[in-house]
C-alpha cells in the first residue's frame, strides 16, 4: 500500500485556507437560505387546517371547554356528598384549665359525615348531569361556529385571489386597449374623445383591482386572527376546498348544537326547582362517627364527673331530618322555578328565531342558485362573443363594405369576458356562504367538516366532538356544482 504525501503549508497559509472554508460554509448557508425562504413564506394552508387552528384558538371554544370543566365538578360536587367526609383535629390547653367548661377535654379528635339519604339530592344530581350534556353541546357549537368563520374568510379569500388574477388580466388589456386608441387618435382615425373614454375605463378597472387587494388584504388579516397565523403565511389551497352539499331547508329538519344546550340548560334548572320544592316535609338520611383521646393533662374534669374519663371514645349512628317549616328554602324554591321557566322560554325563542333562519336561508339559496346559473350563461355568452370578434379580426366579417371591426374591439371583449367570470365568482361565493349557514342552521355543519381532508395520519384538523349525524347520508346525494369553479 502507498502512503499519501503528506504537505504542510506554513501557519499563514493554514489560517487563510480556514477562513476560506469558513467563507465558503457561511456563503452556502446563506443561499440555502435564501432558496429556503420564498419557499416557506408562500407556503399554502388547507381549509383543514385553518379550521383546525381557528377552532384551536378560538376565544369562545375556551370558554366553552372552560365551562365544561366547571360543570364537571359540579356533577363531581353533587355526587360526592355521598363520599365520608374526615376530618380530624387535634389542640392541648395553654395553662392549665379552670372549672367546667361544658367540653370534654381532648388531645385529638376525628369525625366520619356523609350523606345516605335525600330525595332533594337525586334531583340535584340529575340537574347536575343534564348541566354537563349542555356545556358539551355548548362546546360543539362553539367549535361550528369557529370553523363556520374560518372556513367562510378562506373560502371568500380563495374565490377574491381568482377574481384578482382576473382583474389584472382586465387591466393588461385595458393598458392595450388605450395603446390602440392613442395610435388611432394620434394618426386622427378616432376622436380624442374616444381616447378618453378608453383612459377611464382603464382607471376604473384599476380601482376595482385596488378594491379587491385591500379586500384581501382584510380576509388574510381575519385569517391570521383566528388562526394565530403571519399574514404572509396565509395563501388559500383551492384544491382542499371540498364540494359544500346541495341542501333545502324543506328536506332536513334539525338545530344546531347551541339550541340543544339551550334546552338542557332549561330541563337542568327545572330538574334544580324540583330538587328545592322536594327539601321541606322530606326526610333526609346522614351517616356521622366520631372518635376522641381524652385527656386529664393541664384540667380537672374528672371532679366534675361520675366516673373516670376513658382515653379511646368512639360513636356512630344515623341522623334522620325532617324540615318541618323552612320559609327561607321555600322562596328559594320559586326563584329557582321562575328561573326555569325563564329559560324554558329564552329556548323556546331561540328555536322559532333558527326555525325563521332557516326558511330565510332556504329562499335565499334558491335566489341565489338561479342568480349563480345566470352569472354561469353570461360568461359562456361573453366567451362566444370573445371568439366572433377574434375571428372577425382575423378573416373579416364577411359582408361586402361592412365596417371593419377596431383592435379595440378586441380587448373590450376580453375586458367584458373577464367581468363576467369576476360576477360569476362572486355569485358562486354568496351561494356557498348561504348553503354553509344552512347547514349550520340544520345542525348539519359537522357532515360537512368531516369532508375536510387530514393534514398528517397523526393530526385530525376537524376536533369537533361527536359523530356525524344520520342526515349525512341525505346531505352527500347532490353535491352543488360549480361552487368553487371559474
Amino acid at each position: 500500500m502507498t502512503a499519501r504525501p503528506t504537505i504542510h503549508l506554513p501557519a499563514g497559509l493554514a489560517g487563510k485556507k480556514r477562513r476560506g472554508d469558513c467563507l465558503l460554509l457561511s456563503g452556502l448557508a446563506t443561499g440555502l437560505f435564501a432558496v429556503v425562504t420564498p419557499i416557506a413564506v408562500s407556503a399554502q394552508i388547507s381549509l383543514g387546517t385553518a379550521v383546525f387552528l381557528a377552532q384551536r384558538h378560538s376565544a369562545a371554544v375556551r370558554i366553552a371547554e372552560a365551562d365544561l370543566m366547571k360543570s364537571q365538578a359540579a356533577l363531581s360536587e353533587t355526587r360526592d356528598v355521598y363520599v365520608p367526609s374526615v376530618n380530624f383535629t387535634s389542640g392541648l390547653p395553654f395553662v392549665p384549665s379552670v372549672g367546667f367548661l361544658g367540653g370534654v377535654p381532648s388531645i385529638f379528635s376525628a369525625s366520619i359525615q356523609s350523606l345516605v339519604f335525600s330525595p332533594a339530592q337525586f334531583q340535584y344530581i340529575h340537574a347536575a348531569q343534564v348541566g354537563l350534556r349542555a356545556a358539551s353541546l355548548n362546546l360543539k357549537d362553539a367549535r361550528e361556529q369557529a370553523a363556520l368563520d374560518a372556513s367562510t374568510a378562506y373560502i371568500e379569500l380563495d374565490t377574491v385571489q381568482q377574481e384578482m388574477a382576473a382583474a389584472r388580466q382586465q387591466q393588461e388589456y385595458a393598458n392595450r386597449a388605450v395603446a390602440v386608441e392613442q395610435e388611432r387618435a394620434e394618426a386622427g382615425v378616432d376622436p380624442l374623445n374616444d381616447l378618453l373614454q378608453t383612459k377611464l375605463a382603464a382607471a376604473e378597472l384599476k380601482l376595482r383591482r385596488i378594491h379587491l387587494e385591500s379586500r384581501a388584504s382584510v380576509l388574510a388579516k381575519q385569517l391570521s386572527v383566528l388562526t394565530e397565523l403571519p399574514v404572509t403565511a396565509i395563501v388559500p389551497d383551492h384544491a382542499t376546498i371540498p364540494e359544500i352539499p346541495e341542501v333545502h331547508g324543506e328536506s332536513l329538519q334539525g338545530a344546531p348544537p347551541g339550541i340543544e344546550s339551550a334546552r338542557m340548560i332549561a330541563e337542568s334548572k327545572q330538574k334544580v326547582a324540583k330538587g328545592d320544592s322536594r327539601y321541606t316535609l322530606m326526610p333526609q338520611v346522614s351517616f356521622n362517627a366520631q372518635y376522641a383521646r381524652v385527656t386529664t393533662l393541664l384540667n380537672n374534669a374528672d371532679s366534675y364527673y361520675a366516673r373516670p374519663l376513658k382515653s379511646d371514645n368512639f360513636g356512630s349512628g344515623f341522623n334522620i331530618q325532617v324540615p318541618l317549616f323552612d320559609i327561607g328554602h321555600k322562596a328559594k324554591a320559586k326563584q329557582s322555578s321562575a328561573d326555569a321557566l325563564r329559560s324554558t322560554v329564552e329556548a323556546e325563542q331561540a328555536q322559532r328565531q333558527n326555525e325563521v333562519q332557516i326558511a330565510t336561508l332556504a329562499g335565499n339559496i334558491r335566489e341565489l342558485d338561479a342568480t349563480a346559473e345566470i352569472s354561469s350563461l353570461k360568461q359562456q355568452i361573453a366567451k362566444e362573443q370573445l371568439k366572433t370578434i377574434q375571428a372577425q379580426l382575423a378573416y373579416g366579417n364577411g359582408v361586402s363594405g361592412a365596417q371593419q371591426l377596431s383592435p379595440k374591439a378586441e380587448q373590450s371583449a376580453r375586458i367584458d369576458e373577464r367581468q363576467k367570470a369576476i360576477d360569476a365568482l362572486d355569485s358562486g361565493f354568496d351561494l356557498s356562504k348561504a348553503r354553509l349557514g344552512l347547514l349550520r342552521a340544520l345542525g348539519h355543519m359537522d357532515d360537512w367538516l368531516h369532508l375536510l381532508p387530514a393534514e398528517s395520519p397523526g393530526q385530525n384538523p376537524n376536533p369537533a366532538s361527536g359523530p356525524s349525524s344520520s342526515g349525512a347520508a341525505q346531505l352527500l346525494v347532490a353535491p352543488s356544482t360549480g361552487a368553487h369553479t371559474n
